[in-house]
């Protein structure tokens, strides 16, 4: 146990695994301790089936929590060794039952004792330890169902990677990537209009001094993301969400989230009640990054991009 404890719980997966391999053989001997000709790795479906009733390799799989392919395979290993019996529902001749045969039946009678032996040992087992293993499995079993261990690593290194993104203040030694990483989307999915040119070309005049800002994130001292709050001539909105663009290479840093939050900081810091944005729904992960910022959606506000199929806003105060 050297090696687990060095490595920690970076190894969980192949610690379990050796558990349940070492279970696994100790139930393989159990079995025949007690004459009875099953698989370890068929209990399942057995058991599932010696419940009494016929039922589909759908409904097993659905009630094990087995794959269709996986029970589909148990059944054929143990129709080949005379346990299961096949036949046509005779409510719908494209269904077939499985259910125990008379030889699968004996095993039921013989195995019982087995059972009671195997649930005292385990129970044992308990006693002895500070903690409950079974409880413990189901507290994991219904967590990671919430929330995949792919998806909390996913956060992690999200997280981690985060903490190298600055977000600064615009200069003109930004004008290029503020200018290059928006027409890099705006490219790849429609067409430049001229409303991009103008705030694009001209940031300072068509932005800053009209009473804009203009945030740029940096990972590593690089610029890789860049996000603009334009002033608005409008009874209702007071600044606009625009512009936002993440290099491809720095997707999945939490940087667009950090330009957002940036972004809507500044705008309550000017006295702003309402936040407006424009964009289209083929870009899925920019819409759903604005409902993390609290954006929702409206309708019927004029808008001089021919892209434009969606509005939103974000209510400051």
């Amino acid at each position: 146990m050297e090696f687990f404890n060095q490595v920690g719980k970076l190894a969980l997966g192949s610690r379990l695994r050796m558990l349940t391999e070492r279970i696994t053989d100790d139930a393989a001997h159990i079995y025949k301790l007690y004459d009875v000709e099953l698989q370890p790795k068929w209990f399942p479906v057995f058991y599932v089936l010696s419940q009494g009733e016929p039922r589909t390799i759908t409904t097993i799989a659905r009630e094990i929590g087995h794959s269709h392919p996986s029970v589909s395979k148990i059944i054929g290993e143990m129709t080949k060794k005379g346990y299961i019996t096949e036949k046509k529902d005779k409510a719908d001749g494209r269904t077939t039952l499985v259910t125990l045969s008379p030889k699968g039946k004996a095993i039921t009678e013989k195995i019982a004792v087995q059972y009671t032996d195997v649930n005292n040992a385990i129970e044992e087992i308990l006693t002895q330890t500070r903690h409950d293993l079974w409880q413990a499995l189901e507290e994991w079993e219904f967590l990671l169902e919430q929330k995949p261990l792919l998806k909390r690593v996913q956060e992690q290194k999200k997280k981690r990677e985060s903490q190298h993104v600055k977000i600064v203040d615009y200069t003109p030694k930004y004008q290029k990537a503020f200018r290059d990483l928006n027409e890099q989307w705006i490219t790849q999915y429609f067409k430049m209009e001229e409303a991009d040119y103008k705030a694009l070309d001209n940031p300072k005049s068509y932005i800053l001094k009209n009473g804009g800002h203009i945030f740029v994130a940096l990972y590593n001292d690089v610029p890789v993301g860049v996000c603009a709050l334009i002033k608005m001539d409008d009874p209702v909105y007071d600044f606009e969400l625009a512009k936002m663009a993440v290099s491809p290479l720095a997707q999945g840093k939490n940087i667009g989230f950090l330009l957002g939050q940036a972004i809507v900081k500044k705008a309550k810091s000017l006295g702003a009640s309402r936040l407006y944005l424009e964009s289209n729904t083929i870009l899925a992960p920019a819409i759903n990054l604005y409902h993390k910022l609290g954006f929702k959606k409206v309708i019927g506000h004029a808008t001089p991009y021919e892209r434009c199929n969606i509005q939103m806003e974000l209510i400051l105060k």
